[in-house]
């Protein structure tokens, strides 16, 4: 299953080991003939976005994109949900990717090490470079990590990963380093927004 809509900054997503990945790649314009006709940029609407299931929120410039699949791992079949959002005329995508785990698995493995494995696969898969990372807690204090990587088509990733009730989260904010840099309070902002919504 593919996302529909145009979403040229995603080109690939791998799960591995529990982790989701994602990749960004430059978009190609398409050729056109006809002279273009200067506008203003359209400033995307923020809006309070929730998960269908209710556990999560986050602000999203617009209404996301949502791509549901079930991949076959080495713990049994996991359930992965990602939603896509990428304001027009900007070279960023806001994604949020979350998987669950077998319950077995949930219950054993130590958040951190789940965490480091999804920072090791994510600079694997995405052939990148670690720039940053530091551990962080969610804002109901679940444990985190926060990593920034680069990739060999120099886009820049900011990701946050959380570890709750038997689920990774992964909040990711996707450009270039031109975009990164006139965005940087954009991109915190929507990093700071999200927020796990424990189960009753």
């Amino acid at each position: 299953m593919t996302l529909r809509g145009l979403l040229p900054l995603i080109t690939a997503t791998v799960i591995c080991g529990g982790s989701v990945l994602v990749e960004a790649r430059q978009p190609q314009r398409p050729i056109s003939a006809a002279k273009p006709i200067a506008t203003q940029p359209v400033q995307p609407q923020w809006k309070l976005f929730t998960a269908p299931d209710g556990r999560f929120t986050v602000l999203m410039p617009g209404q996301p994109e949502r791509n549901s699949e079930t991949q076959k791992t080495y713990m049994g079949e996991i359930n992965l949900e990602m939603f896509v959002a990428q304001p027009p005329k900007q070279e960023v995508a806001y994604v949020v990717v979350y998987n669950d785990f077998p319950y077995s698995y949930g219950q054993m493995a130590n958040p951190q090490t789940i965490l480091n494995n999804a920072r090791d696969m994510a600079l694997k898969t995405t052939r990148s470079n670690l720039i940053s990372q530091r551990n962080i807690r969610s804002s109901n204090g679940h444990p985190g990590k926060e990593i920034v990587y680069i990739n060999t088509g120099g886009k820049i990733t900011k990701n946050r990963m959380y570890v709750t009730e038997g689920r990774l989260y992964q909040v990711m904010a996707i450009t270039t380093r031109k975009q990164q840099q006139t965005l940087a309070k954009t991109i915190t902002g929507y990093l700071n927004s999200f927020h796990v919504v424990l189960k009753k």
